[in-house]
C-alpha cells in the first residue's frame, strides 16, 4: 500500500462504471510513481471517461464500501503476500499451473 493507493482503487472502480476498468488500471501502472489527483484526472480524460460521471463516482459510498470490504479481507491472517489464491476457501500454496489444476480437481471430486 502507498499513500495514494485508496484513491487509485477508487478511481479504477469509478472507471469500471463506464466499462473502462482495464484501460484505467493499465495506465495507473504507467503513472504509478507520479500518482496524484491531477494524474488521476488526466488518466480519466485520456481514456475518454465522462468526467462529470467520473467525479460523482469518485465520491460514491458504494465504491468506498467495496474497498473497505477488500481491505478487511486482505487483513486476514491467512493473507501474507500478493498474490494469495484461495480455491473453494482453501489457501493454495502451490500457485503453479499444476497447483491450480490439482486444487481445482480435488475440490471438484469432493462435489461429486
Amino acid at each position: 500500500m502507498h499513500a495514494f493507493s485508496r484513491k487509485a482503487a477508487t478511481a479504477a472502480l469509478a472507471a469500471s462504471k463506464q466499462k473502462k476498468f482495464s484501460e484505467f488500471h493499465k495506465r495507473l501502472f504507467l503513472y504509478q510513481k507520479n500518482l496524484n489527483d491531477n494524474t488521476i484526472r488526466e488518466i480519466a480524460r485520456e481514456i475518454g471517461l465522462n468526467m462529470e460521471q467520473f467525479e460523482q463516482d469518485m465520491i460514491d459510498p458504494k465504491i468506498q464500501e467495496i474497498i473497505d470490504k477488500d481491505l478487511r479481507e486482505s487483513n486476514q491472517p491467512r493473507i501474507e503476500s500478493t498474490p494469495t489464491v484461495f480455491v473453494n476457501g482453501k489457501l493454495l500454496r502451490d500457485i503453479s499451473i499444476q497447483g491450480f489444476e490439482q486444487a481445482i480437481e480435488t475440490e471438484l471430486r469432493k462435489k461429486k
